[in-house]
């Protein structure tokens, strides 16, 4: 039996780690590598208090992620996620998002330059679906 949108999206999300995010920076998009980490359709994703995204997010807290494409080719399904960014300020957060692969830029969860950005999910799109249409998740 195929997958829903929502079913396939949440997949791709739980096994996915490496994707781009791109925030606006003077009026034009940037797009940087991140790691992220999902609860359910809520994405997190650890950063420093001093990047440029943490002030670009302030201004204009929307963003486009790009999650699952492992490279292997046509076929490969991913996501487009359209979201708005939110500081997270639980420190139950960065606990649970605390792991090995975030030692090269922070002592800890308790690191006090540790920043865990909250991404809420206003669209997703499952994208290259075997030569299909884009599926749509709205929330």
């Amino acid at each position: 039996m195929a997958k829903s949108a929502k079913e396939l999206a949440l997949k791709i999300l739980n096994d996915s780690l490496i994707g781009t995010m791109a925030t606006i920076q003077s009026n034009k998009p940037h797009s940087r590598y991140m790691t992220f980490f999902n609860d359910g359709f809520t994405i997190y994703t650890a950063t420093s208090k001093r990047t440029h995204k943490v002030e670009e997010v302030q201004k204009n807290p929307n963003t486009h992620i790009l999650l699952g494409y492992e490279g292997k080719g046509f076929g490969d399904a991913f996501l487009e996620i359209e979201g708005t960014v939110e500081e997270s300020q639980e420190e139950t957060i960065k606990e649970k998002v605390w792991n090995k692969l975030l030692k090269g830029w922070f002592d800890g969860p308790e690191d006090p330059d540790l920043l865990i950005l909250k991404i809420t999910p206003t669209q997703i799109r499952v994208m290259n679906t075997k030569g299909e249409e884009p599926q749509i998740v709205d929330f």
